[in-house]
């Protein structure tokens, strides 16, 4: 069944919410208890700068979009993420975690993930950035926003995250549709674009950032509470959507992450043993300097309201 992406394109746009939209000092804020607070700022922080390395994903996927009503879409896409971090952002200064005018300071993995997206990202072929942002997406919105729904008991929390999650599925539509498009391509490009993944630079930037930045993530997340079960259910949501189609199975990107998604929420696989913490350990010990000031892009974060 064909998709209509111009009918998503105007779904998208009569849908479009701002931060102004929302009553900041709405009852509710009490709600967060003192014992809740260390570790959910952590956890928060985390989905802030998630939100920002989606939206970067987003604006290097505009670029190589199939059409101008896909490359429409993901300029939305990008918009939304980073009205999202924005807007988790005013959450964590309405429950106190930030004052005026700071934003929570990135990982060092995190910070990894920045240099690595904003050097090699314009670069990375369309199938392997078409299939690790709806990975991430389905984890974002199957375990990490239901488990923080269920954790807080803020009522704005889940007005805004209402929001959130009627984007995402309509990320995670797309993202899914586009990966069918181009996996339906010609099989000497999809190995063309293969190899571009496997050249030894692109290979390297992927072990050290997304391997430990996942790992880090994890075992964030499963600190604040977040059962392996819930995390490993919504990465079987990704197989799942991904693997119904013939033509996204034929993609070895989604082939690939799709084992990196299995492995990392299993904790007793050796991948952890082996890769995953030795280098968590490695670039815990990265020196931040090395990676130079943060690119203009990972900075557009504000938790004012603003109307757009």
């Amino acid at each position: 069944m064909s998709f209509d992406y111009a009918e998503m394109l105007q779904t998208i746009k009569d849908k479009q919410w701002s931060l102004a939209d929302i009553d900041w000092d709405a009852p509710g804020a009490d709600a967060i208890t003192d014992q809740q607070r260390p570790k959910l700022k952590q956890f928060m922080s985390d989905l802030v700068w998630i939100e920002n390395i989606g939206a970067r994903g987003f604006a290097a996927l505009s670029r190589q979009a199939p059409n101008e009503t896909i490359k429409q879409i993901y300029t939305y896409f990008h918009a939304e993420e980073q009205k999202h971090a924005n807007a988790e952002l005013a959450l964590m200064k309405r429950w106190g975690m930030l004052v005026d005018g700071e934003t929570p300071e990135p990982n060092t993995q995190v910070r990894m993930a920045i240099w690595m997206l904003d050097q090699y990202a314009d670069q990375m072929p369309l199938t392997g950035l078409a299939t690790v942002i709806p990975m991430l997406e389905c984890a974002l919105d199957g375990a990490l926003v239901k488990f923080l729904l269920e954790e807080v008991k803020d009522p704005l929390c889940h007005e805004v995250f209402k929001h959130i999650n009627s984007d995402e599925s309509r990320h995670i539509a797309v993202d899914f549709k586009v990966l069918d498009l181009v996996g339906a391509g010609p099989a000497r490009r999809l190995l063309i674009e293969s190899a571009a993944i496997l050249k030894p630079n692109m290979l390297l930037s992927l072990l050290l950032v997304f391997v430990p930045l996942l790992n880090k993530m994890r075992d964030n997340i499963v600190a604040m509470g977040l059962s392996e079960q819930k995390l490993y259910n919504a990465m079987k949501r990704f197989a799942k959507n991904g693997d119904r189609s013939a033509n996204i199975r034929r993609l070895p990107a989604y082939q690939l992450f799709k084992q990196q998604a299995r492995m990392a929420t299993d904790r007793s696989h050796p991948y952890h043993r082996y890769l995953a913490d030795p280098l968590v350990a490695l670039t815990n010990r990265f020196p931040a300097r090395i990676l130079g000031k943060q690119p203009t892009w990972s900075r557009e974060l504000t938790h004012e309201p603003v109307a757009k």
